[in-house]
């Protein structure tokens, strides 16, 4: 019901953009170039948590896009959903991209779930409404898309406000599981994991590692006329795509990228 009323309350009373509070805009054409303007980015935190995928994002996570994701995750700016699925759309398009064969089956998009306390409390679950909006933007532009919301929490996890990197794999680890038939699911085309911000990598890992605890008993009970290539594609090949990062991330793989063309001779 919350949620409802935000989407009424949002009809009838004064708007103000959510990156800026600029009046009478949800957001300002300047925030707008800012969730996007930059282009996705490959991201690597530091330190990088075992068995993180390959993560893209489309922005820092400073500034104005800070604010916009805030706006929407916190303060019930749901009308945000269209412009920031359209910032998640084009990092899921570069993640995909880097994974080998992702033009077999659909393009399969995993949102990193938050608590039932979170959603309870926030009145939406702010990343399955952008996976859904990015999913809606990615298939008009031509592409076989869907959401599939699998992950689903195990046991309690703890705030992760205030803590650090390696407070946060502890507070994570083995916290999510794929819910009952969701591997089959998953073994019809490439999967990507989307979250809207990525700090430590924690939760990304965490969801990747759940994703590989299904792996091996689904491969070894294949369904009757499945190929044992179909179902480990959606397993094997992982990305990840977020809507925006920690400024340090976007900082060490610029870093990383101008090592390597001067390790290639090419400064």
């Amino acid at each position: 019901m919350r949620g409802w009323w935000r989407e009424i309350a949002g009809l009838v009373l004064p708007v103000a953009c959510g990156g800026c509070g600029r009046p009478r805009t949800e957001l300002c054409p300047e925030c707008a170039e800012a969730l996007t303007g930059t282009g996705p980015r490959r991201v690597r935190p530091e330190p990088e948590p075992a068995g993180l995928p390959a993560v893209h994002a489309a922005a820092p996570y400073a500034d104005a896009v800070r604010e916009v994701l805030l706006a929407h995750k916190e303060r019930g700016a749901l009308a945000l959903a269209g412009p920031l699925g359209g910032a998640l759309a084009g990092a899921v398009e570069a993640a995909a991209g880097a994974v080998p064969g992702s033009g077999a089956g659909p393009l399969l998009l995993v949102p990193v779930p938050s608590s039932r306390r979170s959603v309870r409390a926030r009145g939406h679950d702010p990343t399955r409404r952008i996976a859904l909006a990015a999913a809606g933007r990615l298939r008009r532009a031509g592409r076989d898309v869907r959401v599939v919301p699998v992950l689903r929490q195990r046991r309690y996890v703890a705030d992760q406000a205030g803590l650090g990197a390696r407070g946060r794999l502890a507070n994570l680890s083995g916290a999510l599981e794929v819910a009952p038939g969701g591997a089959r699911l998953l073994a019809t085309g490439t999967v990507v994991l989307v979250d809207d911000l990525m700090t430590t990598g924690a939760s990304l890992a965490e969801a990747a590692r759940a994703l590989g605890a299904v792996q091996l008993s689904f491969i070894s009970e294949i369904p009757h006329g499945l190929p044992a290539a179909s179902a480990q594609h959606g397993f094997e090949q992982r990305a990840a795509a977020v809507i925006a990062s920690s400024p340090a991330s976007f900082e060490i793989n610029r870093n990383s990228s101008r090592s390597w063309i001067v390790a290639g001779g090419e400064r």
